[in-house]
C-alpha cells in the first residue's frame, strides 16, 4: 500500500494499537501521560521507560514494530470501504472518549455524521415479547424524532426493533455497535437491516475487518454502547443478561439508566425490575427519558393532521378514519392489552358467547386494531 500524507496520523494510531506487548489499556495510559499521539511518537526510549514502559515494549514502539500490521489493517479497511476514526478524530464520540478504556480506533460503515448527534442507547432481550418489541420501536422512533441517535447492538429482538423504529422515523438515525468486523454480517438474519442502517446511520466496531464474532467480544462491545450514550434504556432483560451489563457500565460512568417495567410474572421483566429497585428511572413513555435528560419532545402535528398505521388519525384527534366500533367490538377491545391474551380468557372477560367473540375478533383484526398470534392469542396493536 502506498502511504499518502493523510495516512500518516492514522498509521500512528494503528501502529500504536499493534505494538507488541502494549495493549489498549497501556496505550491509553501513555496517551494520557504524553498528551497526544504526536508527542507519544516523539518520545525517546528513556522517556517512555520513565512512564513505566518496559524496555522491550519501549523499543518495539520506537522501532515501529507494529507498522507492517498497521499498513495491512488500513489496506483492509479501505478495501471494505470503512471509515477509520481514531480517538482524536472530530467525529469520534466525545462521551466515549471520556471513559477509562475507549477504543484507540473505531471502524465505521455509513454516515459518520450520525455520531455528531446526542445518543441514547436502547438494549434488551433477544427473545423479546411482542410487548417488548413494540415498546422498543416506539421509544426509538420518539427519541429519533427528538433529535437523538439511537444506539444499540445490532442483535435480534429488542436491538433490531430499536434500530428499525429509528429508521422508520423521518430523519431518524441509528448506530449499531457490533462485536465483530464490519465485513462480517452477524447475526446473518440482520443483513438487510444493517444495509438500511448504513444508508442513513452507521455500523460501528472497534474490531478490524475479518474479525469473527466470539462470546468475549460482546461484553467489550457493550462498553462502547454505554460509553457513547448519554443514557441507557433497558427493555426486557432476564436476571442475567448482556443488557444488564450495559446498564451497569452506564451506572459506573455516572450516565442515566432507564428501565421499562413489564409483567411481574415474566422472567423477561426481572432484570428491568431489579434496575428500577436499584434506582433506574422507570419509563412509561419517552417523556420520562427526555425529562431526565433535560430536553423535550418536538412539537406534534395539529389534531387531525397525522395519520397512524391502520388508517386512523393520531392520538390528538377526536375523529377516527374508519367505521365506528359496535358495542360488542368496544367490549372485546377493552379486555385486550399489549400482552397477548388467550381466546378463552377473552371470552370469559368479555362475557359473550364464543361464536360472537370470534366474529368480533375478526372484525377488529381486519380494522388493524388487534393482532392474532399462535394459541390462538390476541393483543392490541
Amino acid at each position: 500500500m502506498t502511504t499518502t500524507e493523510p495516512d500518516i496520523p492514522l498509521l500512528r494510531w494503528l501502529t500504536l494499537a499493534h505494538t507488541p506487548g502494549l495493549g489498549p489499556a497501556g496505550a491509553n495510559r501513555l496517551l494520557e501521560a504524553t498528551g497526544s499521539i504526536e508527542q507519544l511518537f516523539a518520545a525517546s526510549p528513556n522517556e517512555l521507560q520513565a512512564l513505566g514502559l518496559r524496555p522491550a515494549i519501549a523499543q518495539a514502539l520506537i522501532k515501529r514494530d507494529g507498522l507492517a500490521a498497521a499498513r495491512r489493517e488500513l489496506a483492509a479497511a479501505r478495501h471494505a470501504g470503512l471509515h477509520c476514526l481514531p480517538r482524536d478524530h472530530p467525529l469520534y464520540p466525545a462521551l466515549l472518549n471520556e471513559t477509562s478504556d475507549p477504543p484507540l480506533i473505531l471502524y465505521g460503515h455509513g454516515d459518520p455524521n450520525a455520531l455528531a448527534q446526542p445518543a441514547l442507547a436502547l438494549v434488551g432481550a433477544r427473545a423479546a415479547s411482542v410487548y417488548g418489541l413494540k415498546m422498543a420501536a416506539r421509544l426509538a422512533g420518539e427519541l429519533a424524532a427528538a433529535g437523538f441517535t439511537v444506539v444499540s447492538g445490532g442483535a435480534l429482538g429488542i436491538d433490531s426493533a430499536a434500530h428499525q423504529g429509528a429508521l422508520d422515523t423521518p430523519g431518524g438515525r441509528t448506530v449499531a455497535v457490533l462485536g465483530c468486523g464490519l465485513d462480517v454480517v452477524y447475526p446473518p438474519q440482520n443483513k438487510k437491516l444493517f444495509a438500511k442502517i448504513a444508508a442513513t446511520g452507521m455500523l460501528l466496531s472497534e474490531y478490524p475487518p475479518g474479525t469473527r464474532p466470539e462470546p468475549f467480544r460482546f461484553p467489550a462491545r457493550n462498553r462502547i454502547i454505554s460509553g457513547m450514550s448519554a443514557g441507557t434504556a433497558v427493555i426486557e432483560a432476564a436476571r442475567r443478561s448482556g443488557s444488564l451489563i450495559t446498564a451497569e457500565m452506564a451506572m459506573e460512568l455516572g450516565r442515566e439508566v432507564f428501565a421499562v417495567p413489564g409483567r411481574a410474572d415474566s422472567n423477561k421483566s426481572e432484570g428491568c425490575h431489579r434496575l428500577i429497585k436499584e434506582g433506574a428511572k422507570l419509563v412509561h413513555g419517552v417523556e420520562d427519558i427526555l425529562e431526565e435528560l433535560g430536553t423535550s419532545r418536538p412539537a406534534q402535528p395539529a389534531a387531525g393532521a397525522a395519520t397512524a398505521p391502520g388508517g386512523r388519525q393520531g392520538a390528538g384527534s377526536d375523529l377516527l378514519a374508519g367505521p365506528p366500533l359496535t358495542n360488542e367490538a368496544a367490549t372485546v377491545l377493552a379486555v385486550l392489552d399489549d400482552y397477548p391474551k388467550a381466546i378463552e380468557e377473552i371470552i370469559t372477560q368479555a362475557g359473550m358467547a364464543a361464536r360472537q367473540v370470534n366474529a368480533v375478533l375478526l372484525e377488529l383484526e381486519l380494522q388493524g386494531l388487534i393482532e392474532s398470534e399462535p394459541g390462538p392469542q390476541y393483543r392490541k396493536t
